[in-house]
């Protein structure tokens, strides 16, 4: 019987040994880092965007999405004398939550400072029980009485 799904933590571990022994470039692929916190009244998202500016970074809600895409660009190239050793990762990326129903897209906010990137999504409006008032017909706050009664 074969295996038809490679287990990926050791397939992950042979392929980086057979890379350092066979001096092959590593697939690098950039993954930033994010933590999604629950406030009383919003969500907040923070993502390590290291060496980003906010040109590099897109923010999208679509369809009740939230989407957060960019590219760190290489800051090396490959020069033949020497030996230089790589490890920081690059490329594009992309990041999407689901959001719960009922988000307006329009007061989701953003901010990118020293390479955290923070975005606040308002929670929806709650439907509260609300308590109705029972008023008279009358308007004075009287209740309004129609014909006698007698008590015997």
């Amino acid at each position: 019987m074969s295996l038809l799904i490679r287990p990926e933590p050791f397939s992950r571990d042979m392929d980086r040994l057979f890379d350092r022994l066979f001096d092959a470039p590593s697939a690098q692929r950039f993954v930033p880092a994010m933590d999604l916190t629950e406030a009383e009244d919003h969500y907040l998202l923070k993502a390590d965007l290291p060496g980003l500016t906010e040109e590099d970074v897109s923010i999208e809600v679509d369809n009740g999405v939230l989407t957060v895409s960019g590219e760190r660009k290489a800051e090396h190239e490959r020069q033949e004398k020497g030996w230089h050793r790589i490890e920081r990762s690059f490329g594009t990326f992309q990041r999407q939550l689901t959001l719960p129903d009922g988000i307006d897209a329009d007061a989701v906010t953003a901010e990118f400072d020293r390479g955290v990137l923070s975005v606040r999504v308002p929670k929806p409006e709650r439907i509260k029980p609300r308590r109705i008032s029972i008023g008279s017909a009358n308007g004075n706050g009287q209740p309004q009485v129609e014909g006698t009664a007698s008590e015997k």
